[in-house]
């Protein structure tokens, strides 16, 4: 397959476009504002938004992708004042931007990428904050193009994720600091139930639904919504018993010292249906050894 990617030096996309091209597949990435690529020159590079919209469509009508893989976004878990306007332009405006190239240009199929925290409290639409509202606005622009043109539109919704070299300010970043460290993190009562993902099972959950909708497989209908999740969940406290098991290290951690979150996801997401034929295969105590 002829694939275009967004958000491809993102930590996600860096291990995608690896999969990807490792398989066989033909990559070029979107590089936004002054960024450079962090591959070799087999992956192609373009900068969307720097030329005219006409020169933009032309681009991707004259490479004749198969598809687009959307996973560029501003992630902000809680968003200051002047912040509003940026998740609206990176996540609603640029969105729309790439999905009306793509459906003028004539590609085939569209991959976007949303998020659990759509479905606060298990709801078909409950967004956690902001950066989730701007998903599900993005997701709703796009029935527009579902209805009137030809391009098939998905979304992928992910649960937390980590893996091998992620410099993200997650939760074992936070952990793998302080077990070296020694300090002592503050941290919520810690009930709240985790349903986080490695990331190889991620780029595995993309890699499938790209081919089954370069197949036109039978399950994935224009407009489908499936879900990324793990093996198991765990509690957060769970979860820090088992990184000190997987990683023989003591965290020190002062539970009970911080509040929950305003609208603290208790339990994640649970209607999702996963992308047809995909399951994840790697367990937590494995996964967080991957990260030794």
């Amino acid at each position: 397959m002829k694939i275009f990617i967004t958000g491809a030096t993102g930590f996600i996309g860096k291990h995608l476009v690896n999969h990807l091209t490792t398989s066989g597949n033909n990559v070029t990435i979107n590089l936004y504002g002054d960024e450079s690529s962090p591959f070799d020159s087999g992956v192609g590079t373009y900068r969307l938004g720097k030329k005219t919209i006409t020169e933009d469509i032309q681009f991707l009508a004259d490479e004749q992708f198969d598809g687009i893989i959307h996973l560029a976004s501003l992630y902000l878990t809680v968003h200051k004042p002047d912040e509003a306007v940026k998740l609206i332009d990176s996540n609603v405006r640029f969105s729309t931007y790439i999905l009306e190239c793509a459906a003028q240009a004539g590609i085939s199929w569209f991959i976007n990428t949303g998020t659990f925290w759509q479905n606060y409290q298990n709801a078909d639409y409950s967004p956690v904050n902001l950066y989730a509202a701007t998903k599900q606005a993005f997701e709703s622009i796009a029935r527009y193009y579902i209805e009137t043109e030809q391009i098939r539109f998905v979304t992928l919704r992910l649960c937390d994720t980590y893996g091998p070299n992620d410099t993200r300010p997650k939760i074992f970043t936070l952990w793998e600091r302080i077990a070296r460290t020694g300090e002592t993190l503050d941290m919520s009562p810690g009930e709240q139930l985790i349903d986080i993902a490695h990331v190889d099972d991620i780029v595995s959950a993309f890699a499938l639904l790209a081919s089954h909708l370069h197949s036109q497989h039978a399950e994935v209908k224009n407009g489908d919504v499936f879900a990324v999740n793990a093996t198991e969940r765990h509690t957060l406290k769970q979860l820090a018993a088992l990184y000190e098991q997987a990683t023989s290290t003591k965290l020190n951690i002062n539970w009970e010292a911080r509040p929950y979150r305003n609208r603290e996801v208790m339990a994640p997401w649970e209607n999702g249906v996963v992308v047809p034929g995909w399951k994840p295969k790697m367990d937590i105590e494995n996964g967080i050894k991957s990260l030794i």
